[in-house]
């Protein structure tokens, strides 16, 4: 029942990104000033805006995990499942924002790449999350799982600092296109739904793999305390 469940949803999340493509390429309008390259904001802002959402979720689990690691075990290995498994999908969306920015802004500013607040900002989130992976991949230990805790909530410190970035600091990169001055938004509603759509489809892939990422890890969990546990007995 389980697999059918998650294969009708892998099917529904596939007819959302089939249907997200087809509104970004082929219904919204050509954009007067960057014409068809400007289509990569269909991919690159919601992807951006889901980024942040997943290192939101790996920052409560990391809370999580430290508020609960000694009076509850177990709810704390769970957040501790979360953290990491919405930290890898976190990954992935900053990784496609920091490769879809510079193909937009090759062609809308000259150059592939410049410090700017926004950019640097983006690539200091993902260099400290990598770091989080790879210390979650390559360290040992019963201490490991509190590092990365710490480590996941320093990282998520930076996610306000880049939403703000360009409302607090001069940069190259575009104003805010909600919430910022009384020009911003999407004022053509074809762009606006075309945009909806591709919101919705990247937040169900990433609720897809979260989660089955997330029964993985807790797999690994039992079978690592399984594990463990015949350790000690052969000890005995």
């Amino acid at each position: 029942m389980k697999k059918l469940a998650i294969g009708l949803y892998a099917a529904v999340v596939a007819a959302l990104m089939v249907w997200g493509f087809y509104q970004a390429i082929y219904v919204a309008p050509d954009e007067a000033t960057m014409h068809e390259v400007q289509r990569i904001f269909y991919y690159h802002v919601p992807i951006a805006m889901l980024c942040f959402l997943f290192f939101a979720i790996s920052l409560l689990g990391s809370i999580a995990y430290l508020a609960w690691r000694r009076s509850r075990p177990s709810l704390a290995n769970a957040g501790d499942a979360w953290a990491l498994s919405a930290a890898e999908v976190g990954v992935v969306y900053c990784t496609v924002v920091l490769v879809t920015g510079p193909l937009w802004g090759r062609r809308a500013w000259g150059i592939w790449w410049t410090w700017d607040w926004r950019l640097t900002t983006t690539l200091v989130l993902w260099l400290i999350y990598v770091s989080y992976l790879l210390l979650r991949r390559f360290a040992a230990g019963p201490q490991m799982q509190t590092l990365a805790a710490v480590l996941g909530i320093f990282g998520a410190l930076d996610v306000p600092i880049v939403y703000m970035s360009n409302r607090w600091w001069r940069t190259q990169h575009p104003a805010p296109v909600f919430g910022g001055d009384a020009d911003s938004g999407i004022k053509d509603p074809t762009m606006l739904a075309a945009f909806g759509w591709n919101v919705l489809a990247w937040f169900a892939w990433g609720a897809l793999i979260l989660l089955l990422r997330y029964q993985l890890e807790r797999r690994h969990q039992k079978n690592a305390a399984l594990e463990a546990q015949e350790a000690l007995k052969s000890l005995v």
